[in-house]
């Protein structure tokens, strides 16, 4: 449904045109995820939910992808006005399953 955004986003981090806020990076820290990480599963996820922001109005995309070692994170990012695309944030999936 939002093809056109995620390659967008997948053009932007191939071409390393994009920049975490602090809190993406703290959460990446603590769910023990390196920026490798975070570039693979945008290059190979898929948009699943538009939302907008309440304080800019603007839209913001929740990504879900694979990393590396095969785990499930979500991400969620903008394409800003300047043209980059900002990861604002970035979490490990659960399994509905797991305790």
């Amino acid at each position: 449904m939002y093809e056109r955004i995620r390659d967008r986003m997948r053009a932007k981090v191939r071409s390393l045109d994009y920049v975490m806020t602090i809190h993406a990076e703290e959460e990446m820290e603590n769910d023990g995820l390196s920026i490798l990480d975070i570039e693979e599963a945008i290059l190979n996820g898929n948009i699943v939910e538009r939302q907008r922001d309440v304080e800019s109005i603007d839209f913001k995309y929740l990504l879900s992808g694979k990393t590396f070692d095969d785990a499930n994170i979500a991400i969620v990012a903008k394409l800003s006005q300047t043209g980059k695309l900002v990861i604002i944030t970035v979490y490990l999936e659960k399994n509905e399953y797991e305790n």
